[in-house]
């Protein structure tokens, strides 16, 4: 079986609380190790924190995502930076932030972004960067003011603005839009760029691959990602995993063996 990281899924939402177990037992039997967590508010932050604390396959991550804009203010800054003055042995990087054309407060937005960025930076994290019809607004404030890593969850964009990205050192997050024959311009970037350049993910609840639109989405239907991943790059699934894994533990400094406690520790 592919050994397989989730390298972003909000399994922490109210969407799992009915079931959160069993959908991690279904992710181990379909290949999923590990987990990453993106904070997105400070109110979220604590019952995420506690949630991590039961399951010893979760990483995480704390920020302040565009979306969530309406419960964000300049003093949640100075609480992120308190927690990373404090990490979890499981804190592993800055997000999910951002910039999403589709919300409000954009000066907020982006002023929020920048000052995430440089805290990533000052404190040696990968950040996980959130966009939507911003990639081009995105870039150059990454350039300037972001750490050495990072990811761009849920890419969806042309082979020369993912090559911008990865020409800075991050990573691509690869996830359920290639499951889509529509999306030809992003599955024709994800074919060609450096291998070393990608990461799974599912973004659970949302982003339900092709068959499964108006679903829950869930992490162990990454497996689905990773076969079409495999059939775009025209390489067998095993070396794929594998590599795709070696990626991730990169991205989020994380030990490469694999732990066989999927749901409680």
């Amino acid at each position: 079986m592919n050994t397989l990281y989730d390298t972003h899924c909000h399994i922490d939402f109210q969407a799992f609380d009915e079931d959160r177990e069993q959908v991690l037992e279904a992710a181990a039997e379909a290949g999923v190790e590990r987990f990453m967590v993106p904070g997105v508010s400070a109110e979220q932050w604590p019952r995420l924190q506690q949630l991590v604390n039961q399951f010893s396959s979760w990483r995480f991550a704390l920020g302040l995502h565009p979306w969530f804009i309406q419960q964000h203010n300049l003093n949640h800054l100075q609480e992120l930076e308190q927690a990373l003055d404090t990490p979890h042995e499981r804190l592993r990087a800055v997000g999910e932030v951002g910039l999403d054309a589709t919300c409000d407060n954009s000066e907020l937005q982006r002023e929020l972004f920048i000052e995430q960025l440089k805290l990533a930076k000052n404190y040696r994290l990968p950040v996980i960067i959130h966009h939507r019809k911003t990639l081009e607004t995105t870039h150059p404030l990454v350039k300037q003011y972001g750490p050495e890593q990072g990811v761009i969850h849920a890419f969806s964009g042309s082979y020369e603005q993912a090559m911008k990205f990865v020409d800075c050192g991050y990573k691509l997050g690869v996830g359920g839009v290639i499951t889509y024959t529509r999306a030809q311009k992003t599955r024709q970037a994800i074919a060609k760029v450096p291998l070393s350049a990608l990461v799974l993910e599912t973004d659970s609840p949302d982003m339900p691959i092709c068959g499964h639109q108006g679903e829950r989405n869930e992490p162990a239907r990454i497996a689905k990602v990773l076969g079409v991943l495999a059939e775009l790059r025209k390489v067998d699934k095993d070396s794929l995993s594998e590599a795709l894994w070696k990626n991730s533990c990169e991205l989020f400094n994380d030990a490469q063996p694999a732990s066989n406690d999927h749901v409680s520790g």
